[in-house]
């Protein structure tokens, strides 16, 4: 009995030790692990490559700005040059306006005289060119000829070259800037003498004569004078030297009656007018100074293509320039005051912008009474006389 108990005893004490025990920890699986390793290893990438993009942003922006930076100041840079290089390649065309202070030594005239305000001088001008042109042009001229002088001068275009002429023959304008024909033509008829003439550009110099030519518009088919026949004619009136008289003594000279071998002739007026004609093909040819297809501002401003659309097949032989003349009995101190004025005009920047668009001047010099004698001479060996014309 004492041995069951005994038995029963340590049986009990070993079930308590054993129930009694500490559990042991679980140990994770080796999957466990490595899934937890990684887990701690995406996360620190994760931030690693958010710590990576954050920087190569930073670092973008930064070269970014530096290379705005940059851009601007080549940017600001580059314009500036331009705009020097603009200035030095491209200066201003804009001329200085004319000096027209009084001058000294010039007359005094008692109100209603010549050159009072009550009795202006007027001088004469032909509508060689564009009127509106002429008129702006001869009105600045008469405005400071009036302040260099102390004398009253307007100007007057006449409404064709004769009328010019009248104007001087009828005492209604003491001087006149007319064409060298009409010049002649004044001088036989009422005594009109040449003071001034002027300059031109032909050929790369300033010049006291120059030429005329005939021109035709390229689709005409009209290459030479012979050409001409049987086609349509533009000249500019007749009292034109290069417009109207030269071009009437070539004709016939190479065996083409103007009156009967041209299909049709018109005066167009003024040497505008024909290059104009000719370039729309109103007239298949025609005939002006040279070169009003680059010398006109009118024409190169409206008519920029002129030169591509209208040919010269032919030049004449040189004539004396047009200028300044005085009518008869005009006082010499008034002739010597304009003259004078003139020539100051002539010599000033200022001025020499105004003669340049009255009639492409490029300055006035004195001649003799007798400049255009040689000419008149020649004119008549053409069969042209110019005392014959006059009525």
């Amino acid at each position: 009995m004492k041995k069951i108990l005994l038995l029963t005893i340590v049986l009990v004490a070993a079930l308590t030790v054993v129930a009694c025990a500490p559990s042991a920890p679980a140990q994770p699986t080796i999957d466990a692990a490595a899934a937890t390793v990684a887990a701690g290893a995406n996360q620190a990438a994760t931030a690693a490559a958010g710590a990576a993009n954050q920087a190569a942003t930073a670092a973008a922006g930064a070269a970014t700005q530096v290379s705005g930076a940059a851009t601007s100041i080549a940017t600001a840079a580059s314009g500036a040059a331009t705009a020097v290089a603009t200035a030095v390649a491209k200066p201003t065309n804009t001329p200085p306006p004319p000096k027209c202070d009084k001058l000294d030594g010039m007359p005094a005239v008692k109100a209603g005289d010549l050159g009072s305000p009550e009795k202006p001088i007027v001088i004469a001008l032909v509508p060689s060119g564009d009127v509106p042109t002429i008129t702006k042009a001869g009105t600045e001229i008469a405005d400071c000829l009036s302040k260099l002088t102390g004398l009253t001068y307007n100007i007057e275009v006449g409404t064709n070259f004769a009328a010019s002429i009248e104007a001087m023959g009828a005492g209604k304008a003491p001087f006149g800037f007319l064409n060298t024909f009409s010049a002649i033509l004044a001088k036989e008829k009422y005594g009109v003498t040449p003071l001034l003439v002027s300059l031109r550009n032909y050929k790369g110099k300033p010049e006291n004569f120059y030429q005329g030519q005939f021109i035709a518009n390229k689709a005409s088919g009209v290459k030479t004078i012979a050409d001409l026949k049987g086609k349509t004619f533009c000249f500019v009136d007749p009292n034109s030297t290069s417009g109207y008289i030269i071009p009437r003594i070539v004709l016939a000279a190479n065996g083409i009656n103007p009156d009967k071998d041209l299909k049709a002739t018109q005066n167009a007026g003024s040497h505008d007018n024909v290059a104009i004609a000719v370039y729309k093909g109103d007239c298949d040819a025609g005939s002006t100074f040279v070169d009003v297809r680059t010398d006109s501002n009118p024409i190169k401003t409206n008519y920029p293509d002129m030169v591509e659309k209208v040919d010269v097949f032919y030049i004449t032989d040189n004539i004396p320039n047009d200028g300044l003349q005085v009518a008869k009995g005009v006082d010499p101190k008034i002739t010597d005051a304009t003259v004078n004025g003139l020539l100051f005009i002539s010599g000033d920047p200022g001025g020499k912008a105004l003669l340049r668009r009255l009639y492409s001047y490029l300055g006035l010099v004195k001649v003799e009474p007798t400049f255009y004698d040689d000419f008149e001479a020649l004119l008549k060996k053409a069969g042209v006389d110019p005392s014959s014309l006059v009525q």
